[in-house]
């Protein structure tokens, strides 16, 4: 199953936490069957998509979270300054080259979102920790306490998870990502991206959207069409975090135009 973990404060002057918690994968050089499943995927993907569906994908999973401890999840939550993502934990030279193509495929798909590594812990605000199977309860503990840790573990057994911190205007300030190295490519690859993904902002998973991988039941492994979509909305300047509901939904027929022209072009897709 995949779950997302809603907002929740560690304690006063920190900034409201929210985390998403999923199954998940990386990909560089996956075994072969992994590599034939994630290109089946892709080429057997759904690539056209009405108004309609899109902007019914982008509100269930912009706004709310699936796993709501405290805070409010009414408005638009994402950076607005530029995200430089570090890579902390087990030492696997070949999982940290995987979050690099990652990041640099979710940069070269989302027009507006300025993505990039970071070659210092201290310039990074987007840390991902790479950890054990083993190690992942403890390690979910020295982020949320035993408490909280223990209700992760009963409700959600999750195998990767993901959170950020936003201010009081809903302008996410950190994001911290968990993969587990040693649970197979795809598992590594499909992790990877959505709880990247989820950490900028799009925190609440779906079971009514059949496309997104923000759904429990559907794993890509690959940053798809529809999610692109729903990343492009998000980080197109005209969205601000703190936006309501209604306020997102008068400018989006604006935006929709740029956002399928972009996706088209950066997926060589037919106008």
């Amino acid at each position: 199953m995949r779950a997302s973990l809603a907002t929740w404060r560690l304690s006063p002057g920190i900034a409201a936490l929210l985390a998403g918690i999923t199954f998940g994968a990386a990909l560089l050089s996956p075994a072969p069957a992994e590599a034939n499943s994630v290109s089946a995927r892709q080429r057997s993907e759904k690539k056209t998509f009405t108004d309609g569906e899109i902007i019914d994908g982008f509100m269930k999973t912009a706004f709310g979270a699936e796993y709501h401890l405290a805070g409010r999840v009414d408005r638009i939550r994402k950076y607005q300054m530029p995200v430089r993502v570090f890579v902390d934990g087990e030492s696997r030279s070949d999982r940290q080259m995987q979050i690099g193509k990652v990041v640099g495929d979710i940069a070269a798909r989302v027009q507006h979102l300025d993505i990039a590594m970071a070659s210092k812990r201290d310039d990074a605000n987007a840390v991902i920790r790479l950890v054990r199977d083993r190690d992942l309860q403890k390690t979910i503990t020295s982020f949320y306490g035993e408490e909280k840790a223990n209700e992760i573990r009963d409700s959600l057994d999750p195998q990767c998870l993901s959170g950020f911190r936003k201010n009081e205007d809903y302008e996410i300030q950190r994001s911290d990502v968990i993969l587990t190295v040693d649970n197979g490519d795809f598992v590594f690859l499909d992790c990877a991206y959505e709880e990247l993904l989820q950490s900028l902002g799009p925190i609440n998973d779906t079971d009514s959207v059949p496309w997104t991988m923000f759904n429990d039941q559907v794993s890509m492994g690959f940053f798809d069409i529809y999610d692109q979509y729903i990343m492009n909305i998000l980080y197109d300047p005209r969205i601000k975090a703190g936006m309501t509901v209604d306020e997102v939904r008068g400018v989006l027929p604006a935006i929709l135009p740029d956002v399928r022209a972009w996706v088209a072009k950066v997926n060589n897709l037919p106008k």
